[in-house]
């Protein structure tokens, strides 16, 4: 490297600050973290929600509803969606998953909305009558998993 070689540093870049390194460097002393107390000290955070010991609000407010830890989550995939697959394919929940048609390796159900355009053989947990007619009326065949 030589002299002329040499560039200003980029727009966008400042240095890190070093904390701790002495009271010359300005953020000696108490490092950037105040005068004392629970957020000064080393891991001295509180958790998610904590207010100080007062009762925290997710706790003040009413509990309302009945949620089902037992009941199935299903994946909705329209059949519109089921045209960008070539005629012929095979479809399956983990081909669903790999085109990005659904976001997790789930139950997947089939739903009527929109027209299919070629023949597809479709896999699935379920499907509306609705689909299930749209699919066979384009020549393909759903098959419930």
């Amino acid at each position: 490297m030589r002299i002329h070689e040499l560039k200003p540093r980029p727009a966008g870049r400042k240095n890190r600050k070093r904390v701790g390194r002495g009271t010359g460097s300005g953020l000696g002393t108490h490092a950037g973290r105040g005068d004392g107390g629970q957020k000064s000290r080393a891991g001295g955070r509180t958790r998610l929600g904590f207010e100080g010991g007062q009762t925290p609000l997710f706790r003040r407010l009413p509990k309302r509803g009945f949620k089902n830890i037992f009941a199935d989550s299903y994946s909705a995939v329209n059949v519109r969606s089921l045209n960008r697959f070539a005629e012929g394919t095979e479809i399956t929940p983990a081909v669903l998953l790999e085109a990005g048609l659904i976001k997790r390796k789930d139950r997947v159900k089939i739903m009527g909305d929109g027209e299919l355009n070629h023949s597809l053989t479709v896999k699935a947990h379920k499907f509306t009558r609705a689909a299930e007619e749209k699919i066979e009326a384009a020549g393909g065949r759903a098959e419930v998993l």
